[in-house]
């Protein structure tokens, strides 16, 4: 028996996750298809949790992963802007309806809390800086409309099956066990990769385009304070520092955290992305009790430290 599920729980952000939450004492069981993940993430706690390997697209899965636990963080995703242009139906297979398959089994199975691992790509080109919860949502990509689709399941759930849920819209996380190799990877790991290699990382477009990069130990916190905070089931809250950078500030950071003076290579803005993003923090705060305690420099410093190691 567990105390909490994990789905995605051998990803980037579910394995930090599982790892605090197995720290904290708890029963944990992870439940990943490593389409994405890998069990490698998990080393640490192998041994402590509880296994199961299957998809959340599987009703059947999620009957079985949902049973007898008290809260579900539900992290499982296709995590990409671009790989949602390419095939949208994947995208939406697994973010809107492998989250309502979660959510059934949740209902079913008596789940106190399901914690929803939302996407500030709700937000699209909205024009309105800093992005807060009450804005209408804008959609610019099929990951963003997918997403979007599960956090409304989430809420409908709440309203109509009384099943406590709370969704985070997560704003560029970052930090250690970020795969670089993948042709979907985000924009940090990228940029340090190539950095560390003394090759040119690319831009697609500008640079001038900003976003609110949040180290993932941030995220953990905030997951974990939406467990257990109380008169919060149905909301929706930012997970974020409350601060922007741009992307060519952020290649200046590197480049001085590196003693390098790499110049990028620019190609053409792909469709999809978001402009600006910047969160409005003060929900989680006030609510949540949530305080970002890593700002990106520190967090760099510890990805810094990473993939030095791992390279």
């Amino acid at each position: 028996m567990a105390d909490s599920l994990v789905t995605g729980g051998a990803g980037f952000i579910g394995s930090h996750l599982v790892e605090e939450l197995v720290e904290r004492g708890e029963r944990v069981r992870v439940l990943d298809n490593l389409s994405t993940g890998s069990i490698a993430n998990l080393e640490q706690v192998r041994d402590r949790i509880e296994w199961i390997e299957g998809d959340v697209r599987d009703e059947a899965v999620c009957r079985r992963a949902a049973a007898g636990v008290a809260v579900v963080f539900h992290e499982a995703a296709l995590a990409s802007v671009s790989r949602s242009v390419e095939d949208p139906r994947s995208t939406h297979d697994v973010c809107a309806t492998g989250t309502l398959n979660m959510l059934i089994a949740a209902r079913d199975a008596g789940v106190r809390r399901f914690v929803y691992a939302g996407s500030s790509s709700a937000y699209g080109a909205s024009g309105r800086l800093p992005n807060r919860e009450e804005q209408l949502p804008l959609p610019m990509s099929p990951y963003a409309a997918a997403k979007l689709a599960g956090e409304q399941y989430a809420m409908a759930f709440h309203e109509v099956y009384e099943l406590e849920t709370v969704c985070l819209r997560y704003f560029n996380v970052f930090g250690p066990r970020q795969d670089p190799a993948s042709p979907y990877s985000a924009v940090i790991p990228l940029f340090i990769q190539a950095i560390l290699a003394g090759k040119p990382p690319t831009i697609y477009g500008d640079g001038e385009q900003s976003r609110d990069f949040t180290y993932v130990a941030n995220v953990v916190n905030a997951n974990l304070l939406a467990a257990r905070a109380k008169a919060v089931a149905g909301r929706t809250y930012n997970v974020a520092t409350g601060e922007r950078v741009s992307l060519l500030e952020l290649i200046a950071l590197l480049n001085r955290m590196l003693g390098t003076s790499i110049v990028p290579r620019h190609e053409a803005p792909r469709p999809g992305d978001v402009r600006h993003s910047q969160a409005d923090i003060r929900r989680a705060r006030d609510e949540l009790g949530y305080a970002p305690a890593l700002g990106i420099e520190a967090g760099m410093e510890r990805s810094l430290a990473y993939y030095r190691k791992t390279r």
